[in-house]
C-alpha cells in the first residue's frame, strides 16, 4: 500500500492554478482531491497556493512572481516537495525546478506513483511501469541533476531512480519489452474470458470514481474477503466473484480500477486491458458514492470513459452508496435504473439483489415449460442459469410447471424453446 511505504511523512505543498474554464467550486472539489491523493501516497498538505489566471504560465505554470512567493512558503512550511493540481510541461518542470531547488510534481506523477504502490500483480506493475516511463521519456532531457537528489519517498516509486538517468533508447527497449510481456498477459486474459463466456455466467462489472465503495460492496454481495480501504486507488487488479440472487441464478461479479478526474492518458492506455473486462459485461453497476458533494462530475467522469472504452451500450444499473453517510435527502441524476442503499447494511445488499434481478429480468426473455418429475438436471440448471419466478408441482402428472426469464443468447432458452416445441407436437 502506497501510504504504508515511507515510515517518515513527507511534508508537501500543493499549487493550483483556477483558469476561466473551471467553476471556483469545480476548481475545489480538485484541489480537495489532490489532498486526499497526497494522503493516500503517504504525504501531509502544509499549505496551498492558488493563483486565479486566464491560462497557466508557459514558462513556470505560475509566473516568477509567485514562484518567489511560493518559495517563501515552502521555506516557512518546511516542505520538502510540491505537486502541482495539473499536468506541467517538460519545460515548466525544468524551470521551476531550476528555480525552485525542490522536488517537482505533477497531479499525474502523484496518481502514477500511487498506482505503483499499489500494482500487486505482474500485470499491474507491468501496466504502471509502462505509464511511467510513457509520461517520463519526454521529461528526461536535464532532469539527471533533479533524479540524482531525489532520494526515496513520494514520486520515487516504480521504475526507480538509476533507471530514470539511463538513456532515452534504453527507456524505449524497455517499453518495448513491457509492451510484449503484457500481450502475453492480455491473450491470457482473453481466454480465460473466453471460457467463461462459453460457461455462459452472465457477467456484471462494478465501476466508479475511485473510493466510491466497490470492492467493498463486492466483498459484502459475495461475502468474500476482498481488500478494501477508505483511501483512493485501493483496488487495481480485477476482483471476480461468484454472486447468488435471490432467485438462485448465480452470476459474476467483477471489481476494476477506480476513475478519477484528470485521469493520466498514459494510465489508460497501459490498463486497457484490465478495463475491456468492463466491455465484456452483461451489465454494469456504476457505483457511485452519494455522500460526495462532487458526485455528479464523477458520475459524468466514468460515463465519458465508458463511451471511451465502447461500452456505452451496455445495460447499467447506478448503485448510489453511503447511504449512511447523507444529511439530507439525495435526488438520483438520469433516468437509469437506480438504487440507493449503504454497502454495511445487510437490507439495503437484499434490496439491491432484487434491483439487479430485476434489471435482469427486462433485459431477459420470459419462458414457461413443463418438466417431468424425473428430469432433476433441468431443473437444476434453470436455477443456476437463469431466473426462476415460478415453480408449482402438479401431482396428477408428476410434472413441474416452471416459469422464469433468461437471456436469448445463452443455451439454455435455445433449449427450453426446442424442449417446449416438442412437447407441443407430442401433444
Amino acid at each position: 500500500m502506497a501510504g504504508n511505504l515511507q515510515t517518515e511523512q513527507e511534508i508537501v505543498f500543493l499549487v493550483g492554478v483556477k483558469t476561466n474554464k473551471l467553476s471556483a467550486e469545480d476548481f475545489d472539489y480538485r484541489m480537495d482531491e489532490l489532498k486526499a491523493l497526497v494522503k493516500t501516497a503517504g504525504g501531509k498538505v502544509s499549505g496551498t497556493l492558488i493563483q486565479n489566471r486566464e491560462v497557466p504560465d508557459r514558462t513556470t505554470y505560475i509566473g516568477k512572481g509567485k514562484v518567489e512567493e511560493l518559495k517563501a512558503a515552502c521555506e516557512e512550511s518546511g516542505s520538502s516537495i510540491i505537486i502541482f493540481n495539473d499536468e506541467l510541461t517538460p519545460s515548466q518542470v525544468r524551470n521551476l525546478t531550476a528555480e525552485m531547488d525542490m522536488k517537482i510534481l505533477d497531479r499525474t506523477q502523484l496518481i502514477l506513483d500511487i498506482f505503483a504502490g499499489r500494482a500487486k500483480s505482474k500485470e499491474g506493475k507491468l501496466q504502471v511501469e509502462l505509464a511511467q516511463l510513457s509520461y517520463l521519456l519526454p521529461r528526461l532531457r536535464g532532469q539527471g541533476h533533479v533524479l540524482s537528489r531525489l532520494g526515496g519517498g513520494i514520486g520515487t516509486r516504480g521504475p526507480g531512480e538509476t533507471q530514470l538517468e539511463i538513456d532515452q533508447r534504453h527507456i524505449r527497449g524497455r517499453m518495448t519489452e513491457i509492451r510484449r510481456q503484457l500481450e502475453q498477459v492480455v491473450s491470457h486474459r482473453t481466454r480465460y474470458r473466453e471460457r467463461r463466456k462459453r460457461n455462459e455466467a452472465f457477467q456484471i462489472a462494478l465501476i466508479g470514481y475511485t473510493n466510491s465503495g466497490k470492492s467493498t460492496l463486492l466483498q459484502r454481495l459475495s461475502n468474500s474477503d476482498v481488500y478494501a480501504e477508505d483511501l483512493l486507488f485501493a483496488t487495481l487488479d480485477p476482483t471476480t466473484k461468484q454472486l447468488k440472487l435471490p432467485s438462485g441464478m448465480k452470476v459474476l461479479l467483477t471489481d476494476t480500477v477506480g476513475f478519477i478526474q484528470q485521469l493520466p492518458t498514459t494510465l489508460v492506455a497501459a490498463f486497457r486491458s484490465t478495463l475491456e473486462e468492463v466491455r465484456e459485461a452483461d451489465l454494469i453497476l456504476h457505483v457511485v458514492d452519494a455522500s460526495d458533494p462532487d458526485y455528479y462530475n464523477h458520475e459524468k467522469t466514468v460515463h465519458d470513459l465508458l463511451q471511451e472504452l465502447d461500452a456505452s451500450t451496455i445495460p447499467v444499473l447506478k448503485v448510489y452508496n453511503k447511504r449512511d453517510r447523507l444529511t439530507g435527502d439525495f435526488f438520483p441524476a438520469g433516468d437509469s435504473p437506480a438504487a440507493l442503499i449503504s454497502a454495511f447494511d445487510e437490507q439495503d445488499l437484499d434490496k439491491l439483489r432484487f434491483k439487479i434481478e430485476a434489471v435482469m429480468e427486462k433485459e431477459f426473455a420470459p419462458y414457461f415449460v413443463r418438466i417431468a418429475a424425473w428430469e432433476g438436471k433441468w431443473l437444476h440448471r434453470l436455477k443456476q442459469e437463469t431466473i426462476l419466478t415460478e415453480q408449482v408441482f402438479e401431482e396428477e402428472n408428476e410434472t413441474y410447471r416452471v416459469r422464469g426469464y433468461a437471456s436469448p443468447s445463452a443455451s439454455v432458452y435455445h433449449e427450453l424453446k426446442q424442449k417446449s416445441s416438442r412437447a407441443q407436437q407430442g401433444e
